[in-house]
């Protein structure tokens, strides 16, 4: 029995089920309380422990007193009597209100969320998207929502990634990320692989103080705009692009470039950063864009064919990268042909040798270590997802889709809240040990890039993310055993030029 109000106790056969409370108050006087008054506080939250419960059960019997005040007790009692008895009622449960308010506020911010806590997770799972990346990402996501739940979730509740589905498309990112946080109720979103949709849906996130951790959307203009609740873990569009142009330069002979590129928020500017690139060092260069989604390559190999170039390089994601991969080969300007750059879609091996039989010889870009080279974290995680996907290696991609996601539950942890300002406070301040490395953002509110003499492009961006350039030297070689051939400090192998 707790008795805490004067001769006011609860009594022991007091039920607390969710649907009536029927307390014994004052002198015969009953009091129901339906579900609808104590819901906000005893509606049935699985992160309330003990503690929790016993505040709110007190809580309820002072809110019960409340309600009791102006109920008759049944009895002819002196009038000077009841107003004594009415005025130490309501001192009385209003000091242990107000008391269990601060007592409730100081046991854990886990009271202000619901559980479980929702992060959406952006993913192309349909065409014209990168349906192999989509697919790679979102099995990651889910393996960081099973881990961070393995470890105790976030603010004592577990998290849920909501899947969305963005299909590549821009037209649908703004709908989807309303969706996500309208309907769906995420506090933070995660992933996210096309660049386009990345552009087209952040706005709508910022506008709503959503914070969103970017995986592998590379635009520059993504940070660039230097939004409040925006961050990114993938490089930047111009710095992946330098990788990808400098190999080339460096390759003997080259003295003609054609590029081959989507029309996207991705492709268009890594395509000028190359172009930019190779004219710095002499080099000249054609580029063909073409719209996502396009299966038919033909006319775009005969154009390429007729330049005659020394090396090519091809800006296009997903199954258009395989499309046009083999395309190119069977028209005798494919990886085993000349000097050949493919989308780094390729390295799902797999996916990559059913589709482009004849892709021996083709380099690509990846982020992060080689194998050999990975954390703790990273070999967990890589261990868990070949053992669930069936693949020999993990991709980069989806190494950063499992990190936005770790990134994020941090994050609300540090803050002690799914409040979008402290989440984005806690992120300009995180140190987190990733599959990636250690993810942090320098730059943000507190410190402006320029104090760097950096662009805005490197506002909340993570400014270490490994890039290697990888080349298939065995023909169905897996993707984790690929040689790395550039830069030095990760090299591996050298590189076999075609025709030299």
């Amino acid at each position: 029995m707790y008795s805490g109000l004067g001769s006011r106790t609860i009594p022991p056969n007091a039920v607390m089920n969710g649907v009536d409370l029927k307390i014994q108050v004052g002198l015969k006087t009953q009091v129901d309380l339906k579900t609808e008054y104590v819901t906000e506080w005893a509606g049935a939250r699985s992160m309330l422990d003990a503690h929790r419960v016993r505040l709110i059960k007190r809580y309820v019997v002072a809110v019960c007193l409340l309600r009791s005040v102006g109920a008759g007790s049944g009895y002819q009692q002196n009038p000077r009597r009841i107003r004594m008895e009415k005025v130490q009622k309501w001192k009385a449960a209003a000091g242990l209100v107000t008391g269990l308010a601060g007592l409730l506020a100081l046991s854990g911010p886990a009271l202000a969320a619901d559980c479980p806590i929702k992060i959406g997770g952006l993913a192309p799972l349909s065409a014209p998207g990168s349906v192999t990346g989509g697919e790679a990402m979102r099995v990651a996501m889910l393996l960081a929502e099973r881990d961070i739940n393995a470890a105790g979730g976030v603010l004592g509740c577990d998290i849920e990634v909501v899947i969305a589905d963005t299909e590549g498309l821009p037209e649908k990112a703004r709908a989807l990320m309303e969706k996500l946080i309208t309907q769906d109720g995420v506090v933070a979103v995660g992933g996210g692989y096309h660049s386009s949709v990345g552009v087209a849906g952040k706005d709508i996130a910022n506008d709503r103080g959503i914070p969103v951790v970017f995986a592998e959307t590379w635009n520059d203009t993504i940070t660039g705009d230097k939004q409040k609740y925006i961050f990114r873990i993938a490089p930047l569009s111009s710095w992946a692009s330098g990788v990808i142009w400098k190999f080339a330069a460096q390759a003997p002979g080259v003295k003609k470039v054609v590029i081959v590129t989507e029309n996207t928020d991705y492709g268009i500017p890594a395509a000028a950063e190359c172009e930019k690139g190779l004219a710095s060092k002499g080099i000249s260069s054609t580029t063909f864009g073409v719209d996502i989604g396009t299966q038919d390559f033909a006319g775009i190999v005969e154009r390429v064919k007729a330049e005659n170039p020394d090396y090519l390089i091809v800006l296009l994601t997903g199954e258009a990268g395989f499309n046009y991969a083999q395309q190119a080969a069977d028209a005798g300007v494919g990886p085993q042909d000349m000097m050949f750059h493919a989308n780094q879609s390729g390295l799902e091996s797999k996916a990559f040798w059913e589709n482009v039989p004849d892709g021996n010889l083709s380099f690509m870009a990846r982020i992060g270590v080689p194998e050999t080279m990975y954390n703790e974290s990273a070999l967990k995680m890589a261990n868990d997802y070949k053992e669930q996907t069936g693949k020999t290696g993990v991709e980069s991609y989806a190494l950063e889709a499992y990190d936005s996601i770790g990134v994020i539950a941090q994050a609300i942890n540090e803050a002690g809240s799914t409040g979008g300002d402290a989440i984005v406070d806690a992120l300009e301040n995180i140190s987190h040990e990733g599959t990636l490395g250690r993810i942090y953002f320098p730059y943000g509110t507190k410190k402006d890039p320029s104090a760097d003499g950096k662009g805005d492009e490197w506002w909340h961006q993570w400014p270490d993310p490994a890039i290697t350039m990888v080349q298939y030297q065995k023909e169905g070689e897996a993707s984790n055993t690929m040689t790395i051939v550039y830069p030095d400090v990760y090299k591996t192998g050298d590189a076999i030029y075609v025709g030299h």
